[in-house]
């Protein structure tokens, strides 16, 4: 059975607390994990949350600021110490190699498993699997990052009344499917466009671009809400987002689920995200993060 789910691991931002552990985000897609931003302590919140390195697909760093990204030396050791049995892609900002290269070969350890570098070095298309594309797009930090997106490809949806009123039945509905027309009856006659899902990632940035086009149109956004509102000043200067910064982009986006997260160790408690986000007129499906959460990436339209 195909599962859609993002598995939370860290909600921390620089400074981890006593309830909070640095950044780490597992997408399940079907078959496939995708694992977001390894912070430190991500493979012991991996065994918290029952996610196994065997899980693992590819690894997405959007940069390399320490909370988001010194958890890969262990998440790598850990996935050639289990002998994963497929090979492992691993997305970063090319600027960063030598980072990558230092965390990757940080302790002895003996490889086992096909690691594929892939670094990010502009703006568009990763990779294209059997049922996404996965995209990044720069965004505006003090060293290079990029945030990522996924996209399921459109399908189609059988409307049964059509297929009724233009006598298409049995085996002549699957023919119809692969063929595009059948005695004169197109598949647009039949059938609409049934949107792909569509899933982004936004860390560490100020408002830009970027983070609108990787918001555009998405049934799940997970971004960073460092800090509260009255600190727009901090987050700028920082380059962050505030909760209602974050909550505008996902409004004017047409988001369907707005997953706030990476929040500044300053504010002890989460409820003034969620009512700053919902002061700035977002509407949708909202979640303030925390560790070890799990939510269901929204179903298909």
């Amino acid at each position: 059975m195909s599962v859609r789910e993002l598995v939370v691991l860290g909600t921390a931002s620089q400074v981890p607390t006593r309830h909070r552990n640095h950044n780490g985000y597992l997408l399940r897609w079907d078959g496939e994990g995708i694992l977001f931003d390894p912070g430190e302590g991500t493979q012991r919140q991996m065994l918290r949350a029952g996610v196994a390195a065997h899980d693992l697909n590819r690894i997405c760093v959007t940069h390399f600021h320490g909370d988001h990204s010194l958890g890969l030396a262990g998440v790598i050791q850990r996935i050639n110490l289990d002998r994963v049995p497929h090979e492992v892609t691993a997305h970063y900002p090319k600027s960063g190699q030598r980072f990558f290269d230092r965390l990757r070969y940080a302790t002895a350890y003996r490889e086992t498993v096909r690691l594929t570098e892939a670094p990010v070095a502009e703006d568009g298309v990763l990779a294209q699997a059997g049922g996404y594309t996965l995209d990044a797009r720069k965004l505006s930090h003090p060293v290079e990052s990029y945030g990522y997106r996924l996209t399921e490809p459109d399908g189609r949806r059988m409307i049964p009344g059509r297929l009724a009123a233009h006598g298409v039945k049995g085996p002549d509905v699957g023919r119809i499917q692969r063929e595009g027309s059948l005695n004169g009856v197109s598949l647009d006659d039949v059938s609409e466009v049934r949107p792909g899902q569509r899933f982004a990632f936004v860390m560490d940035t100020r408002l830009c671009d970027g983070v609108h086009a990787l918001a555009d149109g998405v049934d799940m956004l997970v971004i960073e809400s460092t800090f509260l509102d009255e600190d727009e000043q901090l987050a700028l200067d920082h380059g962050h987002l505030t909760a209602g910064q974050a909550a505008c982009v996902a409004r004017d986006a047409g988001v369907r689920h707005l997953v706030l997260t990476h929040f500044s160790q300053r504010y002890p408690q989460p409820e003034e995200f969620e009512r700053q986000a919902r002061a700035a007129g977002y509407e949708g499906e909202l979640t303030v993060a925390h560790d070890l959460l799990r939510v269901p990436v929204p179903k298909r339209l």
